[in-house]
């Protein structure tokens, strides 16, 4: 069994369509994998019961990292977070994207009139850093990281990880360290954190644990998924709320975090004897699951704070659609594709 980095994490929006084309302006996210209208059938657990229809829409950065799945519930209205995310709140707090170059990130963000939310300054592990918040209420992180696969005029990468509000960070380590690899620490502290002070409820107390890999990643993918980075925060003093609570998966918001995995089998053993069996299985259901242009298995697993966490495994993708082109990985196996063909992907890019 291999996890392979972060594939994507999921972004619930109102429309999908604009949300798509501000991403692709501002964070490059403009290299399509999928546009799909379809049937939630399998998510039953996180959608009170009921099949939920959706338009998504997975885009991914040439300069490196994971993508975007831009999720819309065309079923029923999409319900709105009831009150802002303050930090610490219970599940993903913050999007993280990488940059090489923070500065002129910042500086291209402001002369956009984006909301910036405070200066760049240093994080923990030592990387410079600044929050932004996008129209949709989503707060993101731009942080330096000198991974680059294809350098082009962006100023960021794709997702480097996320910012996770948790009960109880001992207890959600099973999932991000012993079920996901996220096992070398490279921070841990408890106070308040004067770079967190520029966002909504950053000036609370709170243990504070960033978490990588020390594995290097070898699946097909991982060439341009790069390295990824979790970040789990803990409020010592108050009573965070779910951020979802009220509401389904697949609401505006950060809906979950996907990894690309090989073995979904393995993995789903090794799941369940840590305590966290499958929510959603399409493995246990068909061979492989259509994803329009693209195909593969999915499933789900929930952390203790309520996080949804995908798994991916990838059975076909398209490369050049218009002349047939598809790579199918399980012809050709998993081991990392040439950079050749994957900065291919750059043909598939939506202005």
């Amino acid at each position: 069994m291999k996890i392979n980095g972060i594939q994507q994490l999921g972004v619930g929006v109102v429309d999908v369509h604009e949300a798509w084309k501000w991403y692709r302006e501002h964070f490059s996210m403009d290299i399509l994998i999928f546009d799909e209208e379809a049937v939630a059938e399998l998510m039953l657990a996180h959608t009170n019961g009921e099949t939920a229809s959706r338009h998504a829409i997975l885009a991914l950065n040439m300069e490196g990292g994971g993508g975007f799945e831009i999720w819309q519930h065309t079923g029923k209205k999409p319900t709105p977070k009831v009150t802002p995310i303050v930090l610490g709140d219970l599940g993903i707090n913050i999007g993280v994207l990488k940059s090489d170059n923070v500065e002129a990130a910042y500086a291209k963000y402001k002369a956009s009139g984006l909301n910036l939310l405070g200066e760049v300054s240093v994080s923990p592990s030592g990387s410079k850093h600044f929050f932004l918040k996008d129209p949709y209420d989503n707060i993101w992180e731009v942080k330096e990281h000198q991974f680059v696969f294809s350098k082009e005029t962006a100023v960021n990468g794709g997702v480097f990880g996320t910012v996770i509000g948790v009960k109880n960070i001992d207890e959600s380590l099973v999932v991000y360290r012993d079920i996901l690899g996220f096992d070398k620490v490279v921070y841990d502290e408890t106070k308040v954190f004067e770079d967190l002070s520029g966002i909504p409820g950053g000036n609370q107390k709170f243990r504070r644990v960033i978490l990588r890999h020390s594995d290097v990643k070898s699946g097909a993918l991982s060439p341009i998924f790069g390295d990824s980075e979790i970040e789990l925060l803990q409020v010592i003093d108050g009573s965070p709320k779910d951020i979802y609570e009220g509401r389904i998966w697949g609401d505006p918001g950060f809906i979950h975090l996907c990894y690309d995995i090989n073995d979904m089998d393995a993995l789903r053993e090794k799941a369940e004897g840590f305590g966290f069996p499958f929510t959603a299985d399409s493995a246990r259901a068909m061979d492989t699951f259509d994803m329009g242009d693209a195909a593969g298995n999915f499933s789900y697993i929930q952390a203790p704070e309520g996080t949804l966490i995908e798994f991916v495994e990838t059975h076909k993708i398209p490369l050049v659609k218009k002349i047939g082109w598809y790579i199918d990985f399980r012809k050709r196996g998993n081991h990392p594709l040439p950079n050749w063909i994957l900065k291919l992907f750059r043909f598939k890019r939506v202005k």
